[in-house]
């Protein structure tokens, strides 16, 4: 995210996540962005109305393939995590 974006909000309007997935009960929803002309990974795990939203270094080319490497970075957190990624 540009620093002008993150402190200011983007114009853009949010989008439909790319691909979403159910997994052990929570909703991974892969939600990549334009940054420097490629797609930066993102998303979004969900359950009982509680969300953690993730962003990562990573850069792609191709919306499909962040989109898929997305939903199982998703799976990691969620492994590694669990109930644990929404507490501050």
């Amino acid at each position: 995210m540009s620093f002008w974006r993150k402190w200011f909000g983007s114009t853009e309007t949010a989008a439909e996540p790319a691909k979403s997935l159910e997994y052990k009960g929570y909703l991974i929803e892969a939600e990549p962005f334009k940054e420097a002309g490629q797609w930066q990974l993102a998303g979004k795990i969900s359950k009982d109305g509680k969300t953690h939203r993730f962003v990562r270094a990573d850069r792609f080319a191709d919306k499909a393939e962040v989109a898929d490497i997305a939903l199982k970075k998703g799976q990691l957190i969620v492994d590694q995590l669990g109930e644990a990624m929404f507490k501050s």
